[in-house]
């Protein structure tokens, strides 16, 4: 009997193996990668979380990502922003915490929301981006700007080289920049 036990768990087992390798591909690698881009700046410390689709030949805003609709701004789970202070950007106050970014890419600007809601993914099972608008926080619009060479992987960084702070998001020939600034607190003006 027990000799049967053993044949029927090492059949199986090879049989999830196979199917992990052949049906699902665990071996290879993600097509849109996971990555992360963070920074300190005395005790301030942003980071945010996000998967990495490639262009891959493919057109991109107002084709794969169609003009005029939330994107989940990356692929896979939703992207997270992460503040231990609160921020200033475009006049308005986002406290600290940790956020869901989503974006609506249009032609000459984007809109940006920051959501306090945690996605376990970015999008249902029809593909519509699981975001909630009932949990933004802030909303803003940002011009975007044409690079004159293609980002291949879509990249989020960000950028303090002239003093003044941005999150950066670009991808084939667009990139948009959000300034941010800490929140001067009682504390800081002592």
């Amino acid at each position: 009997m027990l000799k049967r036990i053993l044949i029927f768990l090492s059949v199986v087992a090879l049989a999830l193996l196979l199917y992990s390798v052949f049906v699902e591909n665990i071996f290879s690698p993600r097509l849109s990668p996971k990555d992360s881009a963070a920074i300190t700046l005395n005790d301030l410390k942003l980071k945010v979380e996000y998967n990495r689709p490639s262009k891959r030949e493919r057109d991109i805003f107002g084709a794969l990502v169609p003009y005029n609709k939330v994107w989940r701004t990356g692929a896979n789970e939703a992207t997270t922003f992460s503040t231990n202070k609160n921020l200033v950007i475009q006049g308005m106050l986002l406290p600290e915490g940790n956020y869901t970014l989503w974006t609506v890419p249009m032609e000459a600007s984007w809109k940006v929301m920051f959501n306090s809601k945690q996605y376990q993914w970015g999008v249902n099972e029809k593909m519509e981006p699981m975001w909630d608008p009932n949990y933004d926080v802030m909303e803003l619009e940002v011009p975007s700007d044409s690079l004159d060479s293609t980002v291949e992987k879509f990249t989020i960084a960000f950028d303090n080289t002239t003093g003044e702070l941005k999150l950066t998001l670009a991808w084939d020939t667009t990139k948009i920049e959000v300034p941010i600034s800490r929140a001067i607190s009682e504390a800081d003006s002592n």
